[in-house]
């Protein structure tokens, strides 16, 4: 089964592209202290504003600290607020998902109400709402976005639940009087994992794309730390005169969520029994 897994992903081609640069951006997130040329907080007055050249490769901004080097440590930034805040809404879609499928009757109406209503706000004026009570920071930013972000996957799971429960496993289960834990975390759970994954996969590029914009506004990641939203903030007011303050920032937001939207869409052919190689 596994190896069918894979051999289906090798053959998708722009899948394994978007895994390879999402590799590849891990790698310097987690040695950007080795691959940094410069300290991203040391500032070179005498070379603000400067073009990219030998001595930096990228350019420097308007307190003449180097591109490249806040490039690279800002991708620990996006990465770690993806990760995590996919992480937090993971753990509350899936067990109000879980809940609302197995148990039904109130306790489903209750939870898919609440779902609607939830549903019911756009995402990022309701981020914009929460965020505006809390000091802008990079662990509020990852709070808040997992804790807006549950509702689709709690409506996935639900869904894989109730078409689950009804399964003769399920209720020998049952009848041997397995606990509700172990039915959930040994039976149901393993068996709607396949959807998970690809939603949590597609998300974590929401989530960069997010804090981007909430960044680009300033309710997100604060000076003196870098973040590419917040460096496409900066680049705003240089436009005219400083090209690649804009540009190389917006370059990686666009390649990030680029490379876990085909990694997303690509599991989710190979986990698709109907496409994929065979």
């Amino acid at each position: 089964m596994i190896k069918r897994y894979f051999n289906r992903l090798a053959h998708n081609k722009l899948a394994l592209a978007g895994l390879a640069v999402i590799v590849l951006l891990a790698v310097i997130a987690v040695a950007a202290p080795l691959v940094a040329p410069h300290d991203p907080l040391q500032q070179y007055l005498s070379s603000r504003l400067a073009n990219p050249s030998r001595a930096h490769v990228l350019g420097t901004d308007d307190l003449g600290r180097d591109v490249l080097s806040r490039m690279i440590y800002g991708s620990r930034i996006s990465l770690s607020v993806g990760i995590i805040a996919v992480g937090i809404a993971v753990i509350i879609g899936t067990l109000l998902g879980l809940i609302s499928g197995y148990f039904g009757g109130w306790v489903d109406t209750v939870i898919m109400r609440f779902v609607d209503i939830m549903l019911c706000f756009p995402a990022f004026f309701l981020i914009l709402l929460v965020i505006a009570f809390l000091e802008p920071s990079i662990f509020n930013v990852m709070f808040v976005i997992g804790l807006t972000s549950w509702p689709g996957l709690t409506r996935l799971v639900r869904a894989q639940v109730l078409s689950l429960k009804g399964m003769d496993y399920i209720q020998a289960a049952k009848l041997l009087g397995l606990g509700k834990l172990r039915i959930f975390f040994v039976h149901l759970l393993p068996n709607v994992l396949t959807p998970i994954i690809i939603s949590a996969t597609l998300g974590v590029g929401d989530a960069i794309l997010t804090e981007s914009g909430l960044s680009f506004l300033g309710l997100g990641v604060q000076p003196p730390m870098s973040s590419w939203g917040q460096m496409l903030t900066t680049g705003k007011d240089y436009i005219y005169v400083a090209w690649w303050l804009s540009l190389f920032p917006g370059l990686a937001i666009l390649v990030t969520v680029l490379a876990f939207n085909l990694l997303g869409e690509g599991l989710r052919d190979v986990f698709d029994p109907r496409t994929g190689t065979k």
